[in-house]
Order: C-alpha cells, then sequence, then structure tokens
C-alpha cells in the first residue's frame, strides 16, 4: 500500500525583486503512513515549516519560489494541482495548525464565527450545525464554558485557549493529514497531554496521520513513531522514534538531544524581599450566554484570587500552572497594568519601601524603569515599523536617560553586546531576525533600563531546544552582572526547574503550593502540584530510566 503523503527529493528556491537566488531546501525525501505519526525536528530556520507551508503550496501565495521533485498526497501530485485542486485540499484533506495563535485568528471576529467558517465552507453544514460542531469542538480541546467562550473574541483568551481554538480549526474538517506546526508551544503540560490524547483519539478513530513540527524533544519521543532531523535546509537524519533517541548516529542529532534542559536549581535564598504581594485579587467581567443576557446578568472571573508572596532580591521565581490559572494576569497586577485589589510593597533599597498599590499612573510611571517585562510572543511585542536601535532606545527616550543621541546609540550597542548580538545589526527591523534573536531583542530593551525587576512571561516557549538553552544561559549570566531579579512565567518544568531559586504553583487564580524549588521538584506536597509534575516528568523519564 503507497504511503500517504510522499515527498521525493523536493527542492525550493526563494526569488527576490533583483532575481537573486536563495535555496532554502535541499532534495527533501519523506514519507508518512496513513495512521503514523512523524516528527519533524530541528532547530530555528532549519527548513521545517517551509516544508510544511511546501505540501500546502503556500508560500507560493506571496512569494517568488521555484521548486523541483515531487509532492503525492493519496496519490495526487500537488505541485501539480491548479488552484482549485489545491484550495479543495486545504483545510479539508490537508488542516495545518500554525505556530502564533495570534496571528492566526482574525481579531475582528468571534472564535466562534471563525471555528465555523471551515464547517461552513467544507462540510456545506448550515449555521446551527456548523454552531452545535464549535461548541463540540471547543469542549473536546478543553476549554471550560465553551457556551460562553464561543462568543469571545481572540484578545478575551489567554495564550493556551487561543492555541486550543486553533487545533479545534484544523480538526474540523476530519482531514486525513494534521500538519502540527509546534502545536502544544503556548499549553501547559497537562493541556499538553490532554492536545496530544486528543489528537491520537482522532487519529485511532479516522485513520489520520500527523506531521508533527516541534522543537519539544519529549514531546516527540512520547508520540512519534518516525522521525527526521532538519538541519540547514536538509533532512541529515532518519528513522524510527526509539533508534534515533537512543542511538543518534549524527553529531547534530546528539547536540540537539544533549540541549534538553534536565538539572535542578540548586537554590539560593537572596537578600531581603524586593517585592511583597498581599491578598491580591483581580476579577473580570465575561461575556453572558444569550439567556444570561436576555436576563441582563453578567458573570465575573476571578482570575487571580487572594495571592501572597515574596520574592528575595537576587533570585527567580519560578511561577508555574495551566493556562488561564492566573500567572500573567498576576504579574499584570504586580506591573501596576490591570486593577487589582490587594497590596504590593516594593523596596528599591533597604532603607526605603513603596506601596505600589496606592499610587496613581502618574506617580507609578518613574518607577517602570524599574520594573520591566518581557512578553511571549516577541513578534508581536516588537513593532514592524521601528528599527532594533529604535525599539531598544525607546525606553531610554521615555525616561529621560541616555543624554544625547549619541550617547543612547552607545547603550543600544552595549545592550545589543550583552544579549550577545552584533550592534551592526542595530539598523534592521523585527522581520529580519530569527525568533531567538527577537527574544534577545526583547530582553535587550528591558535590561537597557537596568532593572531591579524583570518578569520574563513564557520567554522560551517558542523557541527550539538549543536557543532554548541559549536564552537561559543568558538569563542566568545577566542576573549576575546586573543583579536582577527574576519572576519566570512558564508552562514548560522542565525549564524553571533549571532556573528557578523559588517556585510558586497557581491554580485557578490561587497559589496552591510554594517554597524552594529544589525541595518543591523533590517533593511536592499538593496533589495538583503531583499531577503536574507527573505530566511533565514522569513518561519520558519512565523511558529514559532516569529519576524526576
Amino acid at each position: 500500500m503507497a504511503p500517504l503523503l510522499t515527498i521525493d527529493s523536493f527542492s525550493l528556491t526563494f526569488y527576490d525583486a533583483e532575481g537573486g537566488q536563495t535555496p532554502v531546501l535541499d532534495r527533501i525525501n519523506l514519507r508518512i503512513e496513513a495512521g503514523e505519526t512523524h516528527g519533524l525536528v530541528g532547530e530555528s530556520g532549519s527548513g521545517k515549516s517551509i516544508t510544511a507551508l511546501s505540501i500546502l503550496r503556500l508560500l507560493e501565495e506571496t512569494n517568488r519560489v521555484q521548486t523541483t521533485g515531487s509532492i503525492v498526497f493519496e496519490d495526487r501530485e500537488l505541485t501539480k494541482l491548479d488552484k482549485k485542486g489545491i484550495r479543495a485540499i486545504r483545510g479539508n484533506r490537508i488542516a495545518m495548525i500554525f505556530q502564533e495563535p495570534m496571528t492566526s485568528l482574525n481579531p475582528v471576529y468571534t472564535i466562534g464565527n471563525q471555528l465555523m467558517e471551515p464547517l461552513l465552507l467544507h462540510q456545506k453544514l448550515n449555521k446551527t450545525e456548523a454552531f452545535r460542531r464549535a461548541l463540540h469542538l471547543l469542549d473536546r480541546t478543553g476549554i471550560d464554558q465553551p457556551d460562553q467562550r464561543i462568543h469571545c473574541y481572540p484578545h478575551q483568551l489567554s495564550g493556551g485557549q487561543r492555541q486550543r481554538v486553533i487545533i479545534a480549526m484544523a480538526l474540523a474538517c476530519r482531514p486525513q493529514l494534521l500538519i502540527a506546526d509546534e502545536p502544544t508551544t503556548a499549553l501547559d503540560v497537562t493541556i499538553q497531554n490532554q492536545i496530544l490524547d486528543l489528537i491520537q483519539d482522532i487519529q485511532a478513530e479516522y485513520g489520520m496521520s500527523v506531521l508533527l513540527i516541534t522543537h519539544d524533544l519529549p514531546m516527540v519521543r512520547k508520540i512519534a513513531n518516525t522521525v527526521s532531523i532538519m538541519h540547514g535546509g536538509r533532512i541529515v537524519e532518519q528513522g524510527s522514534a526509539a533508534t534515533i533517541f537512543t542511538r543518534p548516529q549524527q553529531d547534530y542529532t546528539r547536540h540537539l538531544l544533549a540541549a534538553v534542559p534536565d538539572t535542578v536549581q540548586a537554590t539560593r535564598l537572596g537578600g531581603t524581599n524586593l517585592i511583597e504581594l498581599t491578598d491580591i485579587t483581580c476579577t473580570f467581567k465575561m461575556p453572558a450566554s444569550w439567556a444570561d443576557r436576555l436576563r441582563r446578568r453578567t458573570r465575573e472571573i476571578r482570575a487571580v484570587d487572594g495571592v501572597s508572596l515574596n520574592l528575595p532580591r537576587g533570585t527567580t521565581l519560578g511561577l508555574v500552572g495551566e493556562s488561564g490559572s492566573g500567572k500573567s494576569t498576576l504579574a499584570l497586577c504586580l506591573l501596576g497594568l490591570i486593577r487589582y485589589d490587594g497590596r504590593v510593597d516594593y523596596f528599591p533599597d533597604a532603607a526605603a519601601s513603596q506601596c505600589l498599590s496606592d499610587l496613581s499612573t502618574g506617580r507609578f510611571r518613574p518607577l517602570r524603569k524599574e520594573l520591566q517585562i518581557v512578553f511571549q510572543d516577541p513578534f508581536s511585542s516588537l513593532s514592524p515599523r521601528l528599527t532594533i536601535e529604535q525599539i531598544i532606545a525607546e525606553g531610554l527616550e521615555v525616561h529621560g536617560l541616555g543624554g544625547s543621541r549619541h550617547e543612547r546609540r552607545g547603550l543600544v550597542e552595549q545592550a545589543l553586546r550583552d544579549v550577545e548580538l552584533d550592534p551592526s545589526l542595530a539598523g534592521r527591523f523585527p522581520h529580519e531576525f530569527s525568533g531567538g534573536q527577537r527574544q534577545r531583542i526583547a530582553i535587550a530593551r528591558a535590561i537597557i533600563l537596568r532593572p531591579k525587576l524583570l518578569i520574563l512571561d513564557e520567554p522560551t516557549s517558542a523557541l527550539d531546544v538549543t536557543i532554548q538553552k541559549q536564552v537561559l544561559e543568558l538569563l542566568r549570566s545577566l542576573q549576575e552582572r546586573y543583579h536582577l531579579t527574576y519572576i519566570f512565567i512558564t508552562h514548560d518544568l522542565r525549564t524553571v526547574r533549571s532556573l528557578a531559586d523559588h517556585l510558586a504553583v497557581m491554580r485557578r487564580g490561587q497559589v496552591v503550593e510554594s517554597g524552594p524549588a529544589a525541595a518543591l521538584f523533590a517533593n511536592p506536597q499538593h496533589e495538583y502540584t503531583r499531577r503536574l509534575f507527573d505530566a511533565a516528568f514522569y513518561r519520558t523519564e519512565q523511558q529514559q530510566g532516569a529519576p524526576s
């Protein structure tokens, strides 16, 4: 029986406006059998996503490309189909989950409208049937209260919830091949397992195949049958998952496997407290269902519920929990960016203290240079219209630092060197950098102000393992050099285990357990913490024969 998908000696070259050529893919050979999960692994820029986009011929919509070789799906040569033929396959026979959910969803339509679109277009359902199926998909992908969430807009959902909506859209038409480009990047470990179990259930039910593109090597080891390792636009090693992970043949494959963080950070006690949070509570009003609207009722969600924490200066607090548990909301409360009840005490030095919760917006503004944040998605947090120099220098201008333009340029160059980027790149724009480089730029923008506290909201979630390792080493170096205090918000427990001194586990707006990170990882007390750790470590480390 022929494979479901066969890529044979496929090469791709980009052409620029002047006719210049940039080879990207070099003689790719790949086969996916019906019902199989194939993992495609490699560093940023290795060609993984370009390979996926080439299958659906999405690149030629916006770029001048030249291709050679063959891509056969269900005995049809995809490279020779006309536009009508390939559009009949996209989203119907082959679906794709894209990496960045916020840029994949239309901000002016509710998620219900966007979920219904492929059902109306490909399945020819009426609006009532499509709405009912959309509710079912939201429920199956783990979104709570789907009857209310279906009326929300993308910005009203957390990053993990938005990713689940994207997955629901991809599964709507029950495709034969699902291309999953980092499908669990924004999800916590328990939801990751739910999503992976969901995809496997649908595979078993419909015989669906999955091309899994990811930097999460433990996830590939859990679910992939076969694996291809990409580097520099070529597949350098290919085989069964068991063989690749236990007996890798290529140095590059061994390099990737060695980059997975597995060490436990020795707890540093730190100095006196820099931040003290007391009984922080934050409540949001949510869109009501149609029945509630008729009765003129609204619903409130307590996103943060009575949280009290202390943060010793010079240490790293790991803040972990499921999507929607209140981690990012707590950070925004600390920064005074949303309304909350409770008290935030800030101790910039031993002789002074300030209650941030009592400050007006005008009085808080001068302190913002000391309390900085690096957001999860560097592409959407960097202005596409500004050069890197303008982005990094913006904070200096706002706070009146740096004196002349020449002095500010010198500070920008030093900030770029601090994050190990060449200062000669300062004149470029964000789209000219890789994901890892953009995250370094976001860090440079924060540290140029010499903050006392740096909040890192999922700073490595979208990066492959080798770049993750480099960014973590960079953060450790900057912390020692500038005596920084970190709050590290993440769902990646392997990463936080290698970086955090203290750990706080959040669930449904509350801190259910906190303490020294090493002690919590060694002996978690709360049932939810144990379940969270089991989801992150147990299956993979059992396979490796390593203790957690």
